[in-house]
């Protein structure tokens, strides 16, 4: 089974705390490594949520390993404080690269509204490349974020009026799987991926366990609005081993739906042309 991860990460390798943080799940942080283990899974392609720069050369990336959302974060948003000029053209620029595939959103960080003015025309540049808009949305990597910016109904609202504009709803809106599936469901414009959903290394039979309560949620709530056409495989490396991860998200996905949450719609929501 030929598997892309549509959710990931990548930090330059002279940072010790990505090489800390990759080690402490079992990786390395840096390309080769990847390139390794990629083909190891049987994982051919990679989907990285930009963030940090939008610089046009500060995004390049192993050619016909990965492709990328050029993201909008809190370092470059000052938490909603300071607004960038030149926005659009510097998004555009980005779109315009076959490389890029899309826009990454960090409403939380940024303690901004999804339906800011700001924001606006980000959604009409990605509707007029076809590229989706990716959104962080649930829970945070730190307290100093605000969950109401990141909750699925926030989602909800701009998916209903730019109707033309693709959405990814990253992470499944974990842990609003309730509110995340509604607004899936709902929306005809909204897909889904489900990284981060797990966070080190795992033992899966005792996880499946302990946290059967969750898990089933999960499994429930994904199977309850049965759109597989939607859900995306995504891990948020560098938070998890990728092995791990696969076996993981197998157990969440009946096998019947594998090949499209694991490969095609990453391949076709993306526009990867793999």
């Amino acid at each position: 089974m030929k598997i892309i991860d549509a959710h990931l990460h990548l930090f330059p390798t002279d940072e010790p705390w990505a090489e800390e943080r990759a080690q402490s799940v079992g990786h390395h942080n840096d390309w080769g490594h990847l390139r390794r283990v990629y083909g190891e899974l049987g994982m051919v392609h990679g989907v990285v949520m930009g963030n940090r720069s939008l610089e046009t050369g500060y995004h390049q990336y192993p050619a016909g390993l990965f492709h990328y959302c050029v993201g909008l974060d809190s370092g470059l948003m000052e938490q909603g404080v300071r607004v960038i000029p030149d926005l659009p053209d510097r998004v555009e620029a980005h779109l315009k690269r076959p490389e890029c595939c899309g826009v990454k959103l960090y409403p939380g960080y940024n303690k901004i509204w999804l339906s800011d003015p700001v924001y606006r025309p980000v959604y009409e540049l990605a509707a007029r490349y076809d590229k989706p808009v990716a959104v962080h949305m649930g829970l945070t990597a730190h307290a100093r974020a605000h969950l109401k910016y990141c909750h699925p109904l926030a989602l909800d609202e701009v998916a209903a009026d730019y109707k033309h504009t693709r959405f990814v709803m990253c992470h499944f809106g974990n842990p609003f799987l309730d509110c995340a599936a509604a607004v899936v469901e709902k929306n005809p414009n909204v897909a889904t991926d489900l990284s981060g959903l797990l966070e080190g290394r795992v033992d899966l039979d005792r996880y499946f366990r302990e946290q059967a309560g969750y898990a089933n949620l999960l499994a429930t709530w994904l199977t309850a609005i049965g759109q597989w056409d939607k859900v995306m495989y995504g891990t948020d490396w560098p938070i998890v081993n990728l092995e791990e991860y696969i076996r993981f998200i197998q157990r969440l996905v009946p096998e019947q739906y594998w090949e499209r949450v694991f490969f095609d719609n990453a391949n076709r929501i993306y526009g990867l042309g793999l």
